[in-house]
């Protein structure tokens, strides 16, 4: 007897709980029970995508055994970059060349073993290291005047700190959401190593000396002292704030003169490293802008908009990074940062890895809000509270800010059952009557957020009365927006730019309304209905009300 039954559920109902489901003979237990019921066409191409998916799972063959011949050139080197044994990477070495012989998976063989064993060669060449100055005398270099422009090599480093974004007096959720994180990687990495633990940070036993590393907070405004027990709440062990009237607003040269000071020339006493391990922002407005400057001026590196977070060891082969070609070199305590590519389809893992005569600290990343769950607050939770305090030369306020507007509540589209969002389709009628039509829709389901594209919010439309107001860059959703993970996102109008598809990719079900049936949204949507938003959403709306809204999407192409 199956746990779920198909034909007591509606497509709608189907998709998120199906997900879960990770039997594919359950899976066609419940194939069966549909074809003998109603026989839904939606419900079985359902059943048997969630089959495929289980089954290529269960697919992931054993290196040592699966055949080669089977594979293409990039299953060999996906399968290949995560094996160190180079036994087994010379296994496959003899196999392929005794089976289709192809030059490319040799070639990704080859390489894989030269980076974890090196090459034959006796004794590796070092690669001879020459100063900026002397390499480039002639070069005027930007940085040439900055104290710390070639870094250092060797030095002591701890600790991952978290700038915690504020608004109106409260953290925002996304401050949470990487304290959060950032207490699950550090209780990981301070525990003891255990070879058959699969967590998704290593365990390193704390620091180097055995001590245990903290989840530093960091909040800079004008009233953020009284933040600091809920940072630590959601996860910090120690927060150091500064707190100045002229910081109401985020300027750039004070917040990073102050944010720097406080990680690498701030003395007191339990700071007692150079730089901060690592450094973890927001992927928000102002924390891209903050995070570059501050990764700029500590020399070092930044990996933007990413969509997860976790620590790990790492194999390089780069001469630039071991110091000799040929040469393997395993480097510790890596912050690894996975973040889509401009593709939308692809998603690179970004390494901050140091190299002879040079350290890449703090290892830096902006992680986009939403990619994390909002923790629960631990009120209990005891921390250690630090008030830095230093000089801010009134250069540093050389502008004004004389007048603005403030929203009296921001927008968080993530937490919603369902987003319906607009895009530039809006436009075929009435741009005003199109984003009318999709808020009526959102008002329909009990917990809705209504978002728009970026071509929306960027575009010259002349809105009237009350459609204005919705009409601001915080319901923007894609890259450089919100992302969201609702269990049903309706995109009307939408053509599915990369951009906007990393935003809300992850949904549990999409369903798509476009006029252009090779759209791009197409290719990662649940459902695609082919018609003018201004006629089909009405009927959304209509079917909603009357409780017929499964029967209605069930109509449209799932292709």
């Amino acid at each position: 007897m199956v746990d779920l039954d198909p034909t007591e559920h509606e497509i709608a109902e189907l998709g998120p709980k199906i997900k879960d489901i990770e039997d594919a003979d359950e899976l066609r237990e419940m194939l069966a029970l549909e074809e003998d019921a109603e026989d839904r066409m939606p419900v079985k191409q359902l059943i048997e995508s969630r089959i495929e998916a289980v089954e290529e799972d269960d697919e992931d063959a054993d290196p040592s055994d699966v055949d080669l011949t089977e594979l293409t050139i990039a299953d060999v080197a996906n399968m290949v970059r995560d094996i160190d044994d180079v036994a087994i990477l010379e296994d496959l070495l003899e196999r392929e060349k005794d089976g289709k012989d192809r030059k490319g998976a040799i070639s990704q063989i080859e390489d894989r073993i030269e980076s974890v064993a090196g090459t034959d060669e006796e004794e590796a060449i070092e690669v001879e290291y020459v100063p900026p100055e002397e390499k480039y005398p002639d070069l005027d270099h930007p940085t040439a005047d900055k104290q710390y422009v070639e870094g250092v090599a060797g030095e002591s480093y701890r600790d991952m700190w978290v700038y915690c974004e504020t608004q109106q007096g409260d953290l925002l959720d996304v401050s949470k959401e990487m304290l959060g994180r950032a207490r699950e990687m550090m209780d990981r990495y301070n525990s003891e190593p255990s070879g058959s633990d699969e967590a998704d940070t290593a365990a390193y036993g704390g620091d180097e000396e055995g001590a245990p590393e903290d989840v530093v907070a960091v909040l800079i405004g004008d009233d953020v002292a009284d933040l600091t027990e809920e940072a630590i709440a959601y996860g910090a062990d120690r927060v150091v704030y500064h707190e100045d009237d002229r910081l109401g607003r985020f300027r750039h040269k004070p917040y990073t003169e102050i944010f720097c000071h406080m990680c690498r020339d701030f003395e007191t006493d339990w700071r007692d490293y150079h730089e901060p391990r690592y450094n973890i922002f927001p992927a928000t407005h102002n924390g891209r802008d903050l995070s570059a400057l501050v990764q700029g001026e500590l020399d070092s590196g930044l990996a933007s908009d990413c969509s997860d977070l976790y620590i790990d060891e790492t194999m390089i082969s780069n001469p630039a990074k071991t110091g000799a070609p040929g040469e393997s070199k395993r480097f510790q305590r890596v912050l690894h940062m996975p973040r889509p590519d401009f593709s939308g389809f692809e998603y690179s893992t970004i390494l901050c890895i140091d190299k002879p005569h040079r350290d890449f600290h703090p290892q830096g990343a902006s992680v986009i809000p939403g990619t994390f769950d909002l923790p629960e607050p631990e009120p209990d939770r005891e921390g250690e509270v630090v008030e830095h305090d230093i000089d801010l030369p009134d250069d540093w306020f050389q502008i004004e800010v004389t007048d603005y507007d403030r929203l009296d509540d921001g927008v968080d589209l993530s937490g919603h059952d369902v987003v319906v969002c607009m895009g530039r389709g809006i436009d075929r009628e009435d741009p005003t009557h199109g984003i009318e039509l999709g808020l009526e829709l959102a008002d329909r389901f009990e917990d809705a957020g209504f978002g728009l594209t970026r071509g929306v919010i960027t575009a010259s439309y002349e809105f009237e009365g009350h459609v204005e107001q919705y009409i601001t860059e915080e319901r923007q959703i894609g890259e450089s927006g919100q992302v969201v993970e609702p269990d049903l996102y309706i995109a009307a109008g939408v053509s599915g730019a990369v951009q906007h598809k990393v935003g809300m990719d992850e949904s549990d079900t999409i369903i798509a309304i476009n006029t252009d049936p090779d759209a791009d949204i197409r290719g990662f949507s649940n459902y695609f209905i082919e018609g003018d938003l201004f006629e089909v959403l009405p009927r959304l709306t209509d079917a909603l009300e009357a409780g017929e809204f499964a029967k209605l999407t069930a109509q449209a192409s799932d292709d």
